[in-house]
C-alpha cells in the first residue's frame, strides 16, 4: 500500500537509485509468474534495504521470509566480502526461482537458503547477526522477535516490513484478524523494549528500523 499521492511517490522513485539489471529481471519474472507479486519488496524499498545494509556493512544477515529472493539480493549488496546471509522461507514452490537468481548473482556462495518453519530454523543457526529483516507471516512476528533478540549483536539492526498493514493498525480490529492483532503486539514490543532504539517509517506498507543498544 502507498500512503503518498501517486505523483509524489513517482517523484521519490525517480530521484532514488536505479534498480540493478538482475533485480529488474527478477521483478519482471515475479510479476509474470508468481502469485501475489505485491509481496515483492520492489525497486524503491529494495534500494532502501540495500543502502541500509551498506551503512551497517554486516558480516551476518538473517532474513525471515525469502519470497522470490529480491530483498535478499538487496541486503547482500552491503554485506562484508566474507559475510553470509541466511534466508528462510516455508514455500518450497519458490525455492528453485530463488536459487536461480542467487546463483546468477555475485553472492551465490554467500547466500544460504533454508526451507521450513523459521521458528524451528532460527534456534539452530549458530551465528549472531548484525542485520535482520523480517517480512514473513504476520501472526508469528512476536515469536520471531523473541527468537532474534537472542541472536542480535549489540549495534545490530532489525528491519521489519508491513508494520502498518494497509492502515489496519489504526482501525477497529476484527475478532478474527490474527495478523493485525499480532502486528499491534509486535509494534508495541519494538517501541517499548529498552534494549532497542526504534523508528517507524511510513514507507510503502510501513517499515520499522530498530537498533540494539
Amino acid at each position: 500500500m502507498h500512503f503518498l499521492p501517486q505523483n509524489i511517490d513517482d517523484y521519490v522513485v525517480a530521484h532514488s537509485a536505479k534498480e540493478p539489471e538482475l533485480l529488474q529481471q527478477l521483478n519482471r519474472e515475479t510479476n509474470q509468474k508468481v502469485l501475489q507479486p505485491r509481496m515483492l519488496s520492489g525497486h524503491y524499498q529494495g534500494r532502501l534495504l540495500s543502502l541500509l545494509s551498506k551503512m551497517v556493512n554486516p558480516k551476518h544477515i538473517l532474513e525471515i521470509g525469502t519470497y522470490t529472493g529480491y530483498s535478499a539480493l538487496c541486503l547482500a549488496e552491503g554485506m562484508k566480502s566474507d559475510g553470509v546471509l541466511h534466508t528462510i522461507d516455508i514455500n518450497e514452490e519458490l525455492f528453485d526461482l530463488q536459487k536461480k537468481y542467487f546463483d546468477a548473482s555475485e553472492y551465490r556462495e554467500q547466500i544460504k537458503q533454508h526451507l521450513g518453519d523459521a521458528t524451528e530454523i532460527i534456534p539452530s543457526l549458530k551465528e549472531k547477526f548484525d542485520l535482520v529483516f523480517i517480512d514473513a507471516d504476520k501472526p508469528n512476528y512476536p515469536k520471531y522477535f523473541e527468537l532474534i533478540m537472542e541472536k542480535l549483536n549489540p549495534g545490530g539492526i532489525i528491519i521489519s516490513d508491513n508494520v502498518l498493514w494497509s492502515g489496519k493498525v489504526v482501525e477497529q480490529v476484527k475478532d478474527d484478524d490474527e495478523s493485525t492483532k499480532a502486528l499491534l503486539e509486535y509494534n508495541k514490543l519494538l517501541a517499548e523494549d529498552d534494549r532497542l532504539e526504534t523508528v517507524m517509517l511510513p514507507v510503502r506498507d510501513g517499515l520499522t528500523i530498530s537498533r540494539r543498544k
